[in-house]
Formats: C-alpha cells, structure tokens, sequence
C-alpha cells in the first residue's frame, strides 16, 4: 500500500470516529428532561409567616363586626352638637351625682367605664343606661395597652365592659392596639378637649378650659371615677346652661 493510500484511509477513519462521536453527543442531548414551562405557582414547600411568640392560656380571638363612627349620624348638617365623656366609672358616689347634673340641665353623656369598676359597684351600670346615657369600654384595669402582653391587650379589650365604643386607657394607643379594637367589633373614640379635671386644678378652672377650647361635633374629656371628683361636678353643672344659652345641645354618642 503506497503511502499517499495509507493516509488518505487513515483520514477516512478518523471522519467516521469524529461523526460518530457527534452523533452520539447529539442524541443524548435530546434525550436530557426539558425545564417546565414558567408559572406564577411554586411547588416548593412554603414557609410560614412569622407570628409573635404564642402565650400560654391566651384567649382566643373572636373577631367582631367593625363598629360604626359613633358621633357621624348625631352631629350633622348645621346643628351644633358637643359629646360630653365620662371615664374610670362607674362609682357609686360620683356616677349618680354627674347623672343628677346631666339630667338638670336636659343633656346626655357617654360613660367610658371599667371592667373592674363595673364588678365592683353592680347596679351603677344600670342607672347610667336608664337615664339615657351610654357606655363605651375603657378595658379591664385601666392598663397601658401600648405596654403590655399581647394576652394582656386581647384581654382587656375584648372581654371588657360591652359597648361599641373603646376608649384607651391614657389615650395611649398604636397600631396593634386600633387591629385589637377593630377585631373585637368596636372603633377607638379619643376626645377633643381634656380640661384636665382629673388634676383638679378648680371649677372655674376647668369651666374656662371648656368655654375656650369646645367647638362644634367636638368630644369633651372629664372623670367620673378615679378619685374625689366634686369639682368635675360643679364644672358641668356652671358649663352646661352657658353651653346651652349658645344653641349647643349635648347628646350621647352611638355606643
């Protein structure tokens, strides 16, 4: 065999090796499992949202239908409306005496009062109601809510006194608390103008902080429990006629 033979046979081979090889890699390239069409669904296993740390002997949650704006139906149009408050009732000495005002001078009043409060003097509750009051919930104990357990929260707002109404404690609130109120079934009512009562700085005092600072639809801030509360008393029985003589008219709000 001549050499020109030789090589020219040589170099035939090596075409069919390297033919041969590339069919090989191309079929089992089509063999390989082909990616699954895009999908906006994921087979992976998911992971859970993050929850706060679960507390023993929690309540459950009994979710509530939300609470409508208690003032919005009572202050409409051109009529000059103002929502006198009450909080830390009920007690049996002050409770019927802002009662007894309320009613001398024909206005009416919401009560924000406690659980405690309400066990402690039974009977009290009623007489607010039968004078034609009404009665929001300012929890339990009168807690900071902002500083508490989650437990602690969840209990002193929904298994406290029964309204619609939720005031609170020290207007303290934050959006964990309002997502509570919510689900408990109520809406958080705060205030307007606090004459500050509650420090007892004077009748003439707190008569002068009213007259100043109420205006129209506005929500007023005063005590019936909590400590001696005459001048609270002597407050609302000198500002409710002078209130009165400018055509506001005082009734309670939808609780």
């Amino acid at each position: 065999m001549s050499r020109k033979f030789a090589a020219f046979v040589a170099t035939g081979v090596a075409l069919v090796v390297v033919a041969g090889s590339l069919l090989v890699l191309a079929l089992g390239h089509e063999e390989q499992p082909r990616p699954a069409a895009a999908t906006t669904q994921t087979t992976a296993t998911p992971v859970p949202a993050p929850t706060e740390t679960p507390t023993l002997n929690a309540p459950p949650s009994k979710p509530r239908k939300p609470a409508p704006d208690p003032t919005a139906a009572l202050a409409t149009g051109n009529k000059k409306v103002l929502f006198f408050s009450f909080d830390d009732g009920p007690d049996p000495v002050w409770t019927p005496k802002v009662l007894q005002v309320l009613a001398k001078h024909g206005a009416h009043a919401t009560f924000f009062e406690l659980g405690s409060m309400q066990t402690a003097h039974p009977g009290v509750r009623e007489q607010v109601l039968a004078a034609g009051n009404t009665i929001g919930s300012h929890s339990i104990t009168h807690a900071q809510l902002t500083a508490v357990s989650p437990a602690k929260r969840h209990h002193e707002i929904f298994d406290g006194p029964e309204s619609s109404c939720f005031r609170p404690p020290y207007g303290a609130s934050n959006p964990r608390v309002r997502a509570d109120i919510l689900a408990a079934g109520m809406v958080q009512v705060l205030w307007d103008v606090d004459p500050r009562d509650w420090a007892r700085p004077g009748t003439n005092a707190i008569v002068h902080n009213i007259l100043t600072h109420a205006h129209n639809h506005n929500i007023i801030l005063m005590h019936d429990g909590g400590g001696n509360r005459a001048q609270t008393v002597a407050a609302l029985d000198k500002v409710l006629p002078l209130l009165k003589a400018q055509g506001y008219s005082f009734p309670a709000m939808n609780c």
